[in-house]
């Protein structure tokens, strides 16, 4: 999908895969004193298997270091107020997941304003500038929004791969109306509502015809005369919630502007010392296996 000769960046939703541990494994893995790691034992065989799999020159990891404190929470407070926050002893897990990352040399964004799918945004931009196409791995609907030509989504636990051709596939609308897409029908995850009467059938319906959201809001009094069941209805109802519906792109496109990583060498690992990773290995009381895979990606 990608061409041969462009570098590719790796951009790993880390908190995606920390999430699916948490709920997929047993609680009865401990480290040393006595915190549950199940989702750091698991979190780490996924980042063992993704680094041998595809041995990755330029590889990032993005976390989200809260549910409450992004940009987005401040235009809207209901944005995710529909997620519990993580329990104690998963923030303590997350923690965990990042110094494992931090010890392979494998650079990590996090910040409090701006969320992991916004820094994996601003930095695949920077990276497209620079030449490289990107392989996002995750699951998360939101970043079919970022595709270009050559990009990709990779969600590794089912093992499916897509670009651009398989946004529209899904949802019968292009990379770029993503953002105008989710703000018309909503994102029950995220507890954006949508327009009123708007699902996503009728949203991939409107964006065919005009395009995106700021010309359909422009022309909304011509959606009446369009020959699909309710146009008079939906017509009459973006015109009622038109502010409702900018707002809600608001939530839904991706920022550009995040502090992401601006340079290829900015995503190369840095230096991964064993005697640290034993170290860590000790506490988290990881297994051989686990340990072998990690030393294996460090240095003596």
């Amino acid at each position: 999908m990608g061409t041969v000769s462009a570098p590719t960046s790796w951009l790993v939703d880390g908190s995606l895969y920390v999430f699916r541990a948490w709920h997929s494994l047993p609680d009865d893995f401990h480290d040393r004193d006595g915190h549950p790691v199940n989702a750091v034992h698991g979190f780490t065989r996924f980042l063992c298997e993704l680094l041998d799999r595809v041995k990755p020159e330029y590889l990032a990891v993005a976390f989200d270091a809260s549910l409450t404190s992004s940009f987005r929470n401040t235009i809207y407070p209901p944005y995710k107020a529909n997620r519990e926050l993580p329990p104690p002893d998963l923030d303590y897990q997350f923690r965990q997941c990042r110094l494992v990352v931090e010890a392979l040399g494998v650079p990590v964004m996090i910040d409090h304003s701006y969320e992991a799918d916004d820094l994996i945004g601003t930095t695949l931009w920077s990276m497209r500038a620079h030449g490289h196409r990107s392989v996002i791995v995750s699951a998360d609907k939101d970043f079919g929004q970022l595709l270009g030509e050559h990009d990709e989504q990779w969600d590794y636990g089912r093992n499916l791969r897509w670009g651009p051709q398989g946004v529209f596939d899904k949802f019968g609308v292009h990379p770029a109306q993503v953002a105008d897409f989710l703000a018309l029908c909503g994102d029950a995850v995220d507890n954006i509502p949508g327009v009123p009467g708007i699902g996503a059938k009728t949203a991939a319906i409107l964006l065919g015809h005009f395009g995106n959201l700021d010309q359909l809001l422009d022309r909304a009094d011509e959606v009446a005369f369009l020959s699909f069941r309710g146009a008079a209805r939906c017509s009459a109802s973006l015109k009622q919630h038109r502010e409702l519906a900018l707002l809600y792109r608001q939530l839904t496109r991706i920022a550009l502007d995040a502090p992401g990583l601006e340079h290829p060498e900015a995503m190369r690992r840095g230096p991964a010392p064993a005697d640290a990773m034993i170290a860590l290995a000790d506490r988290l009381r990881f297994g051989p296996l686990s340990r072998q895979r990690l030393l294996g990606w460090c240095q003596p």
